[in-house]
């Protein structure tokens, strides 16, 4: 006998538990989605993963999608499925994948309703105010336990002109997110660190945004603690389920909190990520950023750093950077950004674009150029 799945309500509806991906055929039905894109990516399709979910639905293989997803959204590649949406007659999105399969589904589903150019609808180039509820209805189902993009009001896209700009409102939220820790069992060590991390970092951080949001930094504190606690059991053995779950829990979790903002290490691994040639992760940036961060904004978080430590079953007064240092090492990701290929001489142009970043607003110390150009060279190693 199949265990029911009991949705949980909160920002959207959201379907989690191993299993959870049979639910798909419902849910589309339930946001009256009759003929869906499927937005994912090259390795979502040889992992298999993409069949599965098309082998759930009616269409099946002649279902309209687009499995070009770049590991950094781009708007040339938005523009791309957006005219498959558009010559398939879909009416809605299943977006299968990491963060960049959604964030990339939530353009196309903006632009799919919404007249203009998507430079149009940047949140710093005050376009969120026009992003309507007419948005495209999208079910998100991940397969990576890193973003939380599934239950994320926001989507970052590289644009054409070299800016990583993010598109924020509500009306961007899926409309279900179908969480089903089973399709992480076959993520590769390094990408199940990776993406843990970042997952790790936005709990962190948004915890320590100034933002007054006393429920988002309960939900913020509870996910880094299980990011702490199973890490290092999800990249050692990726088949625990349990370690799995609560991954995918943490990921959902950091996200759900990003209502209170963010902060430096997401102003930093913006630009950083909009440096096509080198094609960075983003979960892997925000690991390594992450402890120049924490030193910086040390001694400007009143007793935070305190409730983190215990959080993370950290001795009082334990560095906490020290602490991210040494896990990101257990975890064998890269010890700086230099080990990435960031050069010093690219500083200058990233700090300019950091100052300018939407998260740079919710750091709980001021990042001004210079502050920002210090960090960098510190995350340089």
């Amino acid at each position: 006998m199949t265990t029911p799945i009991f949705p949980i309500t909160y920002l959207t509806t959201i379907l989690f538990d191993h299993g959870a991906v049979r639910c798909l055929p419902d849910e589309l039905t339930a946001v009256g989605i009759r003929r869906p894109l499927l937005v994912t990516d090259r390795g979502v399709v040889a992992a298999g993963i993409a069949g599965r979910v098309l082998a759930l639905l009616p269409q099946g293989n002649s279902m309209p999608r687009f499995e070009d997803t770049p590991g950094n959204p781009t708007e040339e590649a938005v523009l791309e499925a957006l005219a498959v949406y558009r010559e398939g007659g879909c009416d809605g999105i299943v977006a299968v994948g990491g963060g960049s399969s959604m964030d990339l589904a939530k353009a196309v589903a903006l632009l799919a309703t919404h007249p203009g150019r998507l430079v149009d609808y940047v949140m710093m180039l005050g376009g969120a105010a026009k992003i309507t509820p007419a948005v495209a209805p999208v079910i998100a189902v991940p397969t990576t336990a890193g973003t939380g993009s599934e239950v994320g009001r926001g989507a970052l896209i590289t644009f054409k002109d070299g800016r990583k700009l993010g598109l924020v409102s509500p009306n961007l939220i899926p409309r279900r997110a179908i969480c089903d820790p089973e399709l992480t069992l076959g993520l590769p060590p390094l990408l199940t660190a990776a993406t843990g991390m970042d997952a790790m970092t936005h709990c962190i951080e948004t915890f320590l945004s100034p933002r007054v949001n006393p429920p988002a930094e309960a939900i913020a504190l509870d996910g880094a603690e299980r990011a702490a606690r199973w890490i290092e059991r999800a990249t050692e053995d990726g088949g625990d389920r349990d370690a799995r779950w609560n991954m995918m829990m943490a990921s959902m979790m950091g996200a759900m909190a990003f209502q209170k903002g963010l902060g430096a290490v997401h102003g930093m691994s913006h630009p950083l990520g909009a440096i096509r040639e080198l094609g960075l992760h983003h979960g892997t940036l925000n690991a390594v950023i992450l402890p120049a961060v924490l030193r910086y904004n040390d001694g400007h978080v009143g007793d935070k750093y305190a409730r983190l430590r215990r959080t993370l079953g950290l001795p009082a007064g334990y560095d906490l950077a020290e602490h991210i240092g040494k896990l990101n090492a257990r975890l064998d990701l890269p010890p700086n950004l230099r080990a990435m290929g960031v050069s010093e001489a690219m500083i200058p142009k990233l700090a300019e674009e950091a100052v300018k970043d939407h998260c740079t607003g919710t750091n709980p110390r001021p990042v001004d150029r210079a502050a920002y150009e210090k960090l960098f060279i510190a995350a340089l190693g």
